[in-house]
C-alpha cells in the first residue's frame, strides 16, 4: 500500500543508530529550483511509495533531501579505500547523503540515497555537486542492468537541481535519489579497521551479517562466514558483469558491496567490439579496471576485505590469516563455475555437456570475436539466428570466415537451444553513442532521446523492430570512447 509523502515516510536510522562513528550527521544543500526530470514509477510502487505524491512538490523535496520525515537522520557515511591501488583512510560520502532506510512492502530493508546533495565534510575539496549527464548516465545504466538481471543499486529519480555546476563548463546540475539493499562496501571495513578500534569493527560486521548474510550467525567463525559469503556474491557479481560485456571502470575498494550489488556508475560502460583491454574511463590511464582485468581486481579487493577482518577472524594472526587466505582461495572456483554457467546458456549448449567442453567452445570463440573485433551484443543476440538456421547476417561480421565456420560446424552439433540463447543475450543495451545522444540532448534540455532509450533497455529482450537503431553498433565515426566520472 503506497505512503503520503513527504511527512509519512518511514525513514529508519538503523545505520546511523548501530554505527555512529561512521555516519556524520548532514543536511542536503538547498537546490534553487528542483525540477523532476525522470521518476522510476515501477520502483516507488515497489518501495510502497506513491509515484503521484513523489512527482508533487512535496515529493520532489523529500528526493532532493529538503524536506525529510520527523525522526529521520540524514547522514554521510564514513568509509576508506584502494583508489587505483592507493590506500586512503578517509574517503566517506563527500557529496552523497544517506536519508535513511526503508522497508519495502515485501519487508526488505532498502537505503534511499542521495548523490550530488552538496558538500560534506568528506568532500576533500570538491564542490559536492553533480551534473545531469552523469545522474542520468547512472539512472539509465542501472536501470539497464536490472533488467539485465544483474544485481546493482537502483535508480529512483533525477532531480534537477537549478544550480549550475562547473566542470570544464558549466553545466546544469542535478541530484540522484537511489536505492541499495545498503551502502556498506569493502571500503566501510577498511575504516573500521584503519581506525583501531576493535569493537567498531565488530559492529560492522554484526550489522553487515544481519543486513545480508545472516547465515554467517550461526558460523563457528561469523566473520570467515561472512568473507566467504561476500566472496561468492562477488564473484558471481562480476561474472555476470563479464557474460553482458558491462565495463564498470572504477573498481576501487569503496566500490565493492558487501551485498554484492553493482554501485557507482561513474565512468562505466558496455563493449563495443569485444576486447579484453578496452579502457573507457579516462582516468584509467595504466589500465588497471580494462575489461578483461575485472575478476582479478575483484580477488584483489576482496583480499584487502579480508585484511580488514582479520582481527575478527582470529586472536591468532597467523591463524586468522591462513583461514582468509583459504576462503579468498574459493573464489576462482566460484567465480569460473559461473562464468562457465552463463556462456553455457549464452551459447545455448546442452546441460549435460561437460564444463571443459563449455569452455573451450568459449575459448575458441573469444578469440575469434577479438581478432575481428566484433560487436559484442550483436553477436550473441544474432547467433540465436544461427541456431535457427539463419547465419549469413552473423557470419558477416567476421573477416575470418573460415573460422568461423569451423566453430559453428562444432557447435551446431550440439543442438544449441536458440529460445534459451534468446532468453539472456539482450537484443538492447545502452550503447555508448546512444547513452551520449541521450545524455547530450537532456542537459539542454530534450529528454526525449533518454526516454526512447530507457523504453529500450529496461526491455532489453524483447525484439522491436521500431526500435532497430537501438541494437545497432556505433557508426564508424563515433571513434574512441572515454567516460568521465563526473566530478
Amino acid at each position: 500500500m503506497s505512503v503520503a509523502l513527504p511527512s509519512t515516510v518511514p525513514l529508519g536510522h538503523r545505520f546511523a543508530d548501530e554505527l555512529p562513528e561512521m555516519a556524520v550527521p548532514w543536511q542536503a544543500e538547498e537546490a534553487p529550483d528542483p525540477q523532476l526530470l525522470v521518476l522510476n514509477e515501477p520502483l516507488a510502487a515497489e518501495l510502497g511509495l506513491d509515484p503521484a505524491a513523489l512527482r508533487g512538490a512535496a515529493g520532489v523535496r523529500l528526493l532532493v533531501g529538503a524536506d525529510v520525515p520527523a525522526g529521520a537522520t540524514p547522514v554521510a557515511q564514513a568509509y576508506a579505500g584502494h583508489q587505483f591501488g592507493g590506500f586512503n583512510p578517509r574517503l566517506g560520502d563527500g557529496r552523497a547523503l544517506l536519508l535513511g532506510e526503508l522497508t519495502d512492502p515485501a519487508g526488505r530493508l532498502r537505503d534511499l540515497h542521495l548523490k550530488g546533495s552538496g558538500r560534506t565534510p568528506f568532500a576533500r575539496g570538491g564542490d559536492g555537486l553533480a551534473a545531469v549527464g552523469p545522474m542520468l548516465r547512472e539512472y539509465v545504466v542501472s536501470e539497464a542492468m536490472h533488467a539485465l538481471g544483474i544485481p546493482t543499486t537502483r535508480a529512483l529519480a533525477v532531480v534537477a537541481t537549478g544550480r549550475p555546476v562547473r566542470r570544464e563548463e558549466l553545466l546544469p546540475g542535478a541530484l540522484l535519489a537511489r536505492v541499495a539493499s545498503s551502502h556498506l562496501r569493502v571500503g566501510s571495513f577498511q575504516y573500521a579497521a584503519a581506525s583501531g578500534d576493535l569493537d567498531l569493527l565488530r559492529r560492522l560486521a554484526d550489522h553487515a551479517i544481519a543486513r545480508h548474510h545472516p547465515e554467517a550467525a550461526a558460523a563457528e567463525r561469523p566473520a570467515l562466514a561472512l568473507f566467504e559469503s561476500v566472496v561468492a556474491a562477488q564473484a558471481s557479481l562480476v561474472a555476470q558483469w563479464m557474460l553482458v560485456g558491462f565495463v564498470h571502470g572504477v573498481m576501487n575498494t569503496d566500490n565493492v558491496t558487501i551485498s554484492g550489488e553493482t554501485i557507482d556508475y561513474g565512468p562505466c560502460a558496455f563493449l563495443d567490439a569485444f576486447d579484453p583491454a578496452t579502457v573507457y574511463s579516462s582516468i584509467d590511464t595504466g589500465g588497471r579496471y580494462a575489461y578483461g582485468n575485472q575478476p582479478v581486481v575483484a580477488e584483489w579487493d576482496l583480499a584487502r576485505l579480508a585484511e580488514a577482518l582479520l582481527p575478527l577472524i582470529d586472536d591468532d594472526q597467523e591463524r586468522a590469516i591462513a583461514l582468509a587466505v583459504d576462503a579468498l582461495g574459493a573464489f576462482r572456483p566460484h567465480y569460473n563455475a559461473a562464468w562457465t554457467a552463463g556462456m553455457r546458456t549464452k551459447l545455448g549448449l546442452p546441460e549435460g555437456l561437460d564444463d571443459a567442453v563449455v569452455g573451450a567452445f568459449a575459448d575458441d570463440l573469444l578469440v575469434l570475436l577479438q581478432a575481428d573485433h566484433v560487436d559484442h551484443t550483436s553477436f550473441y543476440r544474432g547467433l540465436g539466428r544461427v541456431a535457427r538456421g539463419d547465419a549469413e547476417p552473423t557470419r558477416n561480421l567476421f573477416l575470418d570466415l573460415a573460422g568461423f565456420d569451423a566453430w559453428v560446424e562444432r557447435w551446431r552439433a550440439t543442438g544449441p537451444d536458440a529460445d534459451a540463447m534468446d532468453r539472456v543475450n539482450p537484443v538492447y543495451v545502452p550503447r555508448n553513442h546512444l547513452v551520449e545522444e541521450a545524455l547530450t540532448a537532456a542537459t539542454g534540455g530534450d529528454l526525449a532521446p533518454l526516454h526512447g532509450l530507457l523504453d529500450a533497455v529496461t526491455r532489453p529482450f524483447d525484439e522491436r523492430p521500431e526500435l532497430a537503431r537501438y541494437a545497432e553498433p556505433a557508426p564508424v565515426d563515433f571513434g574512441a570512447y572515454r567516460t568521465f566520472c563526473g566530478t
